[in-house]
């Protein structure tokens, strides 16, 4: 496909860090790439070319240093500017449960509810949302590259649908319909953009 027929968007959960493999929650905590989250950043570059060759236009990052290292990743390979630092996709500020393992978390706080200084999920879906339909209005053809907990509170909250959880360097395709947003996984393997 060497243009897109509707805009379109992309949403790229940041690459693997330490933390991520340890499955520690980071929140907000500055951690950087390991080795497989800097190749996840160059394969997700490398499906979006594939997707949709010479389509995107600008690539938008977190303030955090892991998504803006996978954002200059993404953009070198595709050929385009230093990303854009957009202050709306901070990642969840997970409070008290920052720096603790998955396991911890459950036990402390069961369906991670209640968390002290946690950011309210509804919050971080009413922020994250508002970011990337701005996005999409002002630049469709661009990439934004955010975090896991942020991504999917928004995309839930655009789509008016239930996400699964969002893996590193996992790539989301939104694009408009008839009554909001519609987002697609887009496949390793897609060589086209997929269809709803």
């Amino acid at each position: 496909m060497t243009s897109m027929d509707a805009p379109v968007i992309a949403l790229v959960r940041h690459g693997e860090t330490d933390c991520n493999r340890e499955r520690r929650v980071q929140g907000r905590t500055e951690i950087p790439l390991n080795e497989t989250g800097k190749a996840q950043a160059s394969a997700a570059g490398e499906r979006l070319r594939a997707a949709a060759p010479g389509a995107w236009k600008l690539v938008h990052a977190s303030p955090l240093g892991r998504a803006i290292e996978t954002a200059e990743l993404i953009a070198e390979g595709l050929g385009l500017a230093a990303p854009a630092i957009n202050d709306g996709l901070w990642e969840r500020d997970f409070g008290e449960a920052e720096g603790l393992l998955q396991p911890e978390i459950e036990a402390r706080w069961p369906g991670q509810r209640g968390i002290p200084a946690a950011e309210p999920l509804d919050v971080v879906a009413e922020r994250s949302a508002a970011a990337i339909d701005q996005i999409f209005r002002t630049a469709p053809g661009s990439i934004v590259v955010a975090h896991g907990a942020m991504l999917r509170a928004g995309i839930a909250q655009l789509t008016r649908a239930e996400m699964p959880r969002i893996t590193n360097g996992e790539v989301w395709l939104l694009r408009s319909v008839a009554d909001g947003y519609a987002a697609t996984r887009l496949d390793p393997a897609a060589a086209d953009l997929p269809q709803r």
